[in-house]
C-alpha cells in the first residue's frame, strides 16, 4: 500500500512555524497490519526528524501516545492501517495546550486527576492476623473496569463539555474517584462525592457519550459517570457506598 500522512505541526521556537499548519508526507511498502505509530516512526526516521510525539511502551499500556487520527481520539499504537485507510490525518488530542506538533501539556490533565484522590484511604487497624484487607468478588467487580484506565486523556479530551470548558474535572478523573468511591475498604467516598459536586463536577457532563468509544480500554465511560451521580444523589453511610443500591445499566 501507499499511504499519505497529514500531520499538524506546530514549534513555537521556530518563526514561520510558530502557528499551526498541515503537512503531507508520502509512505510506500506499507502493509495494513502496520500501526499507525510504526508510520509516525518512519516519517520521523526517514523523511523529517523534527517531527515530535509522545510514546513509550508500544502496547496501548501507558497511554502516551494518545492523538486524534482521522478525527477521532486514538492511541497510534493500538490502530492498524486497514482500520484507517490509505489517507491518514493526525492532530493532537483537543482541549490541552499543544507544546509542538503532537505533544501536548498534559499538566491540566494530571492536576484534574489528583484533584479526586485518585488514592486509597483507610485509617482502620489492620486485622489482628496482620492479613491485607478483603472484599467480597461480587463487591471488587462493581468497580472493576474502572481499574482499567491508563490515563491516557482519550476519554477527556474527545468531550465537547471539556473543550468548553476546561475546569471541568472531565470523565478520566471521575473514572479514577469512581474506582475508590465504590470500594467497600475505601473511607474517603464523601470527599470524593463532595469534589465531584461542585459546578464543575460531575455534572458538567451532558452524557454526550463521546467518551465511552474513545477510551481504549473498552471502559464504560458514560456509565460511570452516571453511577457516581447516582452516589450523590443518594449520599453514602458512614463514607461508604453500599455498591447494592447503585447500579446504572448501560
Amino acid at each position: 500500500m501507499d499511504v499519505t500522512f497529514r500531520i499538524r505541526r506546530y514549534n513555537p521556537e521556530i518563526p514561520g512555524k510558530d502557528k499551526p499548519y498541515w503537512q503531507e508526507f508520502a509512505l510506500n511498502n506499507v502493509n495494513e497490519t502496520d500501526r499507525v505509530l510504526e508510520l509516525l516512526h518512519r516519517v520521523k526516521w526517514e523523511q523529517d526528524g523534527t517531527l515530535a510525539f509522545r510514546r513509550s511502551c508500544s502496547h496501548g499500556i501507558c497511554g502516551s501516545d494518545a492523538m486524534r487520527i482521522n478525527g477521532r481520539n486514538a492511541l497510534a499504537c493500538k490502530l492498524l492501517i486497514r482500520d484507517v485507510g490509505e489517507k491518514v490525518q493526525v492532530e493532537p488530542i483537543l482541549g490541552l495546550p499543544v507544546e509542538k506538533d503532537l505533544i501536548v501539556d498534559m499538566e491540566p490533565f494530571f492536576d484534574h486527576y489528583r484533584s479526586v484522590m485518585p488514592f486509597f484511604v483507610n485509617d482502620s487497624p489492620l486485622p489482628a492476623d496482620g492479613r491485607e484487607r478483603l472484599q467480597a468478588p461480587e463487591d471488587q467487580q462493581i468497580f472493576s473496569d474502572s481499574t482499567n484506565c491508563i490515563l491516557c486523556a482519550c476519554c477527556t479530551t474527545s468531550c465537547p463539555s471539556y473543550w468548553a470548558n476546561g475546569h471541568y474535572v472531565g470523565p478520566a478523573a471521575i473514572v479514577q474517584a469512581h474506582r475508590f468511591i465504590f470500594d467497600s475498604r475505601d473511607q474517603a467516598a464523601d470527599d470524593r462525592l463532595e469534589k465531584l459536586a461542585e459546578p464543575d463536577g460531575v455534572w458538567r457532563c451532558r452524557t454526550i457519550y463521546n467518551c465511552t468509544p474513545a477510551c481504549p480500554r473498552g471502559i464504560e465511560v458514560t456509565r460511570t459517570i452516571g453511577e457516581v451521580k447516582l452516589a450523590i444523589r443518594k449520599g453514602t453511610r458512614d463514607g461508604v457506598i453500599d455498591p447494592k443500591d447503585i447500579k446504572v445499566h448501560s
